[in-house]
This record gives structure tokens, C-alpha cells and sequence, in this order.
């Protein structure tokens, strides 16, 4: 989608701190951190959100993927959070399906 900024960041248009990219996937440090690691991971691809997604492979890859990150950047053993916000009042504000990696800090419940 040409005016999606996830897609742009996907595509290289807009720069943005990499920490992981293969050929589906991209995760990227995000700009207002809620914990020490706060990640956005997105599909390369334009999805507009949870809701829309009908491909249970894809959404499987994006947790493993997360999953795998959390263990690359340290997070893994002691623990973290992945949060989907869907939808307006689920807190989602750039409607590309994404998720966040959260740690490097014990989480409260419960969440906002």
C-alpha cells in the first residue's frame, strides 16, 4: 500500500533502526519505547490488521520470528511480552498488522 508507513519502512523508503529482516518479515526498533527492548515486528507485506489477516502460516512465522528475537536480543530467558493491538480501540495506530516485542524489564498486569 503506497501511502502505509510500515510498507515504506519494509521497502526501504523510510529509514528505520533494523534489528532483523528476512524475506517476510522486518523488525525495527520503535521510536516511542514502552520497556529497554521495544520492537516492531510487521510482515513485509501490506496486511491492515489482525482482522484482516486470513493466513494462519503468516501469523505462525510472525510469532516464531518474535520468538527467535526475543532470544537474538537477550530477552528470551528472563521474559517478554508480544501484544497485537487491533483496531481502533485495541490501541492499533498504524494499520499495518504488527506486533510488539517487549522486555528488559518485568511487566505489570494489568496493561494500559
Amino acid at each position: 500500500m503506497s501511502d502505509c508507513v510500515f510498507c515504506k519502512i519494509a521497502a526501504g523508503e523510510i529509514p528505520a533502526a533494523i534489528v532483523k529482516r528476512d524475506g517476510r518479515f522486518v523488525a525495527f526498533r520503535d521510536i516511542n519505547p514502552q520497556a529497554p527492548t521495544h520492537l516492531l515486528v510487521i510482515p513485509t507485506h501490506h496486511v491492515a490488521s489482525l482482522n484482516q489477516s486470513k493466513d494462519a502460516a503468516l501469523l505462525g512465522e510472525l510469532l516464531a520470528f518474535a520468538r527467535d528475537l526475543a532470544q537474538e536480543t537477550g530477552i528470551g530467558e528472563r521474559g517478554y511480552r508480544v501484544v497485537f493491538n487491533t483496531n481502533p480501540d485495541g490501541g492499533q495506530t498504524v494499520f499495518h498488522l504488527h506486533l510488539h516485542l517487549l522486555g528488559g524489564r518485568p511487566m505489570t498486569w494489568p496493561p494500559g
